[in-house]
């Protein structure tokens, strides 16, 4: 059945309607930024670059890297931009985008995001990195999907649940679970552990200038949540609901943060431009392998 024009918005000349993007113009490995300029700062790296296409804050560069095709694209900020960019991927390489039909034969993406976060763990020192195993998700995109929590998913909830005693009309939380190919591969690069994803800034990471906070001692008290060892580790705003769309339409997915920002330290990295690149680098010769 073909999917309406409403529903698979498409531009003119046949691309996906925010990324602009074709299928050829994607590659099998996306590596995924909130920054524009950071795309850049990827295909620099590249042996050649075959597309450069940009589109809002959406910005994509695919070239080669070592012999194997990489697309470095960028996201923007949050996961309402998360929600466009998977299911804009997935349609741009499992639609048959003239009919609108989708294609017979499903491909996959790796799917790695490379950001920046605050750590809620005082010995994580700025400029290191926060490998995500899973994810919480404090922002409420994967309920407006039917997308069933495996096990581990459900009992890493139910125990953020009752540890953290959550206000669920805030928004009520979910776990999503990084790839374990993928984590297994890259998680030598830092520190692994759960992240929190939030669906703001201020107000929702704990930060308050003029507006009072409604949960004042909510990163004091999670900052002491465990369970098999892992702790939280940071904050950052994109990928639980990448996880959760993405492993539920088939991709492999895994973020990787920089910490910039020690919020129980206090400190705010002077320059982190050094270790993002090396992380960078480090992901690129390890997708090339």
């Amino acid at each position: 059945m073909n999917t309406q024009e409403s529903e698979l918005v498409l531009n003119e000349d046949g691309s996906v309607y925010h990324l602009r993007l074709k299928p050829e113009h994607i590659a099998p490995n996306v590596i995924l930024v909130g920054d524009p300029g950071r795309v850049e700062v990827i295909s620099s790296l590249f042996d050649n670059v075959e597309y450069k296409i940009s589109n809002r804050e959406f910005v994509t560069h695919t070239g080669t890297y070592k012999g194997s095709k990489i697309t470095a694209l960028a996201t923007g900020i949050g996961t309402d931009n998360i929600d466009i960019v998977v299911n804009e991927l997935d349609a741009a390489i499992n639609f048959d985008l003239e009919t609108r039909t989708v294609k017979p034969e499903i491909k996959h993406l790796n799917l790695i995001r490379l950001g920046t976060c605050g750590a809620l763990q005082k010995n994580l020192e700025v400029n290191s990195t926060v490998v995500t195993e899973y994810s919480i998700g404090l922002d409420g995109v994967k309920h407006f999907y039917d997308i069933k929590e495996t096990e581990a998913e459900r009992h890493a909830r139910i125990a953020f649940e009752g540890f953290a005693d959550f206000d669920q009309s805030i928004n009520k939380p979910y776990v999503s679970q990084s790839d374990t190919e993928l984590f297994n591969k890259f998680n030598h690069l830092g520190k692994a552990g759960f992240t929190l994803t939030a669906n703001g800034f201020f107000g929702p990471q704990g930060r308050s200038l003029r507006l009072p906070l409604s949960l004042p001692t909510f990163n004091d008290d999670i900052e002491w949540f465990e369970l098999n060892e892992r702790r939280v580790l940071n904050y950052e705003m994109e990928s639980s609901a990448l996880y959760a769309l993405g492993k539920a339409l088939g991709h492999k997915c895994l973020c990787m943060c920089i910490v910039v920002a020690n919020r129980k330290a206090m400190q705010f990295s002077k320059d982190y431009h050094p270790s993002m690149k090396q992380l960078i680098k480090d992901v690129l010769d390890g997708l090339s392998k």
